[in-house]
């Protein structure tokens, strides 16, 4: 058999899949090193849900559907094409690249994984190429603050490509080939054995995340699949993202509707258009002169690092502050990421599955935004940021849904500080006064998001600013002292600045850092600080439950614009004090509903789940069966978005 099957050579004794077969092993050492590694790290909750032969059986499996994505077209090729002619040392020579490269790939993205599991909570997911469009921002950031990592990727970068061109040139000699009548045969055999390998089931569904998922918390069930296939799956997603009936399941669009207008709190009768089933006339609170209205956006701020919201004592001046205002003590961030705070502050639109709205295409021009809003009442509308406004596309974003006027690291004469992510909260905070004082004494009135963006990795700041907190400099928590410390320098110059009076201030968080946790949505580490502020507004502290989404409509109900709007979160100012709350929360692509105590969790694939939320402990408490009314209402806001933004509903009237 072997006779007829190959032909021979003189010196040719190994098989033509040698050096695919050989690689497979390389690669299943290297994620299967690295899972074990990476549970050892995480032991505590690999071994609190008994999870380690779950983690590396169904490893394997993955492991091996991933090899077979990966090189499967590889061994249909050499089936094909290899030989001792023309065709077959250029497919030698192709086949040697991908190899190398895919080794490369699998090595480079384990060994960075640990990095992300400690920013992010999970293994790399979507984030991990979206922030490969701005390599400025993140080669920057990581000369700034991660040398170390920088290097390391260079080096394995380096000598894997180099080892495995080597060893793949070893491994591609003295072959013997396939004769060609045997071929068509041999290749029905690799593509029978590269299907059911890559899909791992005889079931209707291929292997996928969810298929081998097995506890409820995201970081193990991470940890079963590698990082490639991880990276992979993720990729694939974003192309159907964006509706969100197939990563949940399906309502009709009536339902829908009925729903969402029920949980806005407002009567049927306020809802004016039958095209655009969210929009509503909403009658503000304060029937003065309209006020200028100030959002101070803070960079991954979240609660745990707010004294006065029992976090680390990192922040004296908003502590101070939350005295003269209204303070939030239970307030919970949309999502994880800086464009999804964007979103849910200038826009009010629910979280989804897919990309904030600030980067998906059709939202880019005629999306609504409050900034719009108050354009048509004849603000002036300003985001003011200390980097460079294009990243996340924000600017392109801003600038297509009412953002007049935009001002970024060019536009700062002589900073005193510059970092990896522009001019220093400081900067920004002096330039965003400057800006006020100017358009209050033209006579404009204005809206302004301001971005601060120090309190990021690396985590750059002026010297002799602060008392620190702790050694080294270079800290999350100094810089979030930081960032509180040049709030603090704003609000002196502000309080003795002629626009004080005629303006209303909120300090509100994009979300938190390192949204990380053992429970499907880690509900603590969404909570994030939000104070308003202004002259003879009340001192309150507000202890229900709220959501991202309920603060634009509150807003503009203390700036005096009453108008019609799609924006469904609450008008706080018109919701009785012993109303619960809701919050809504999107972590990666599980969907959260806390409403009082109770929530709700949507995952892919999967039956919704119940819970009890303790505040005090931070403590998820699973019940089932998920309540159906409940469960009804998380499904409704989890699909409105998708619907909005696909039917285009979430705007202004044309």
């Amino acid at each position: 058999m072997q006779a007829s099957l190959f032909s021979r050579g003189q010196k040719k004794v190994h098989g033509p899949f040698r050096a695919i077969f050989i690689f497979s092993l390389l690669v299943i050492f290297i994620t299967t090193l690295s899972r074990i590694a990476l549970g050892l790290w995480q032991a505590d909750r690999v071994t609190a849900v008994d999870g380690w032969s779950h983690l590396l059986i169904q490893g394997l499996r993955v492991d091996i559907a991933t090899l077979c994505w990966l090189w499967g077209i590889a061994a249909l090729g050499t089936t094909l094409f290899s030989g001792d002619h023309v065709v077959g040392r250029l497919w030698q020579f192709i086949l040697r690249v991908w190899l190398t490269v895919g080794l490369w790939i699998i090595l480079f993205l384990e060994a960075s994984t640990p990095a992300f599991i400690e920013e992010y909570g999970i293994r790399p997911n979507r984030l991990y190429v979206e922030y490969l469009i701005y390599p400025k921002e993140v080669l920057s950031m990581f000369w700034a603050g991660r040398k170390f990592e920088l290097f390391f990727s260079v080096l394995l970068t380096i000598g894997t490509l180099w080892l495995g061109w080597v060893l793949s040139g070893k491994l591609t000699k003295n072959l013997r080939f396939p004769r060609w009548y045997w071929r068509p045969v041999l290749a029905l055999f690799v593509i029978a054995l590269t299907i059911v390998g890559a899909r791992s089931t005889l079931g209707h569904r291929p292997i996928n995340p969810a298929m081998v998922a097995f506890v409820d918390d995201p970081l193990v069930n991470s940890l079963v699949i590698n990082s490639a296939y991880s990276l992979v799956f993720a990729i694939k997603q974003m192309g159907s993202e964006e509706d969100a009936s197939d990563v949940y399941g399906d309502l009709e669009d009536k339902d829908i509707i009925a729903t969402i207008r029920q949980e806005s709190g407002r009567p049927e009768s306020a809802f004016t258009s039958t095209d655009l089933p969210s929009l509503s006339f909403n009658q503000a609170s304060y029937t003065g002169k309209p006020k200028n209205l100030v959002i101070l956006l803070q960079e991954s701020l979240g609660a745990r690092f707010v004294g006065s919201l029992g976090g680390l004592p990192l922040t004296p001046n908003i502590d101070a502050l939350s005295k003269e205002g209204w303070y939030f003590d239970n307030l919970y961030a949309t999502g994880t990421r800086s464009v999804r705070g964007i979103e849910a502050v200038t826009t009010g639109f629910t979280p989804t599955p897919a990309r904030s709205v600030v980067k998906l295409g059709k939202s880019q021009v005629g999306f609504f935004s409050i900034a719009e809003l108050l354009k048509n009442h004849g603000y002036t509308t300003q985001f003011i940021y200390g980097g460079e406004s294009h990243f996340d596309n924000m600017r392109s974003f801003f600038l297509g849904n009412g953002f007049s006027d935009i001002i970024d690291q060019k536009d700062y004469k002589s900073p005193a500080f510059v970092g990896s992510w522009g001019a220093s909260d400081e900067d920004l905070m002096r330039k965003a006064n400057s800006e006020f004082e100017r358009l209050h004494s033209e006579g404009k009135p204005f809206f302004s998001l301001v971005f601060s963006s120090s309190n990021h990795d690396p985590f750059e700041f002026p010297d002799d600013r602060i008392k620190l907190y702790e050694e080294p400099k270079q800290t999350r928590n100094n810089a979030a002292k930081y960032a509180d410390y040049a709030i603090g320098e704003f609000f002196k110059l502000a309080k003795n600045a002629d626009y004080w009076k005629d303006t209303i201030f909120i300090i509100v968080a994009d979300h938190d850092s390192r949204v990380v946790g053992a429970d499907l949505v880690p509900i603590s580490r969404f909570r994030i600080p939000g104070l308003i502020l202004g002259d003879n507004l009340a001192p309150k502290r507000d202890q229900r439950i709220v959501s991202q989404i309920d603060l634009p409509p509150t807003l503009l109900s203390l700036i005096g614009i009453s108008d019609s709007y799609p924006m469904l979160g609450r008008d706080l100012t018109q919701v009785s004090d012993d109303w619960p709350g809701r919050a809504l929360m999107q972590y990666d692509k599980n969907f959260a509903l806390m409403e009082g105590s109770d929530v709700v969790i949507l995952q892919p694939e999967k039956a919704a789940q119940g819970f009890q939320y303790n505040i005090k402990t931070k403590k998820l408490t699973p019940y089932a069966p998920a309540a159906k009314a409940l469960e009804k209402k998380a499904l409704s806001w989890a699909l409105w978005g998708s619907l909005a933004y696909q039917q285009e509903l979430y705007r202004l009237p044309k």
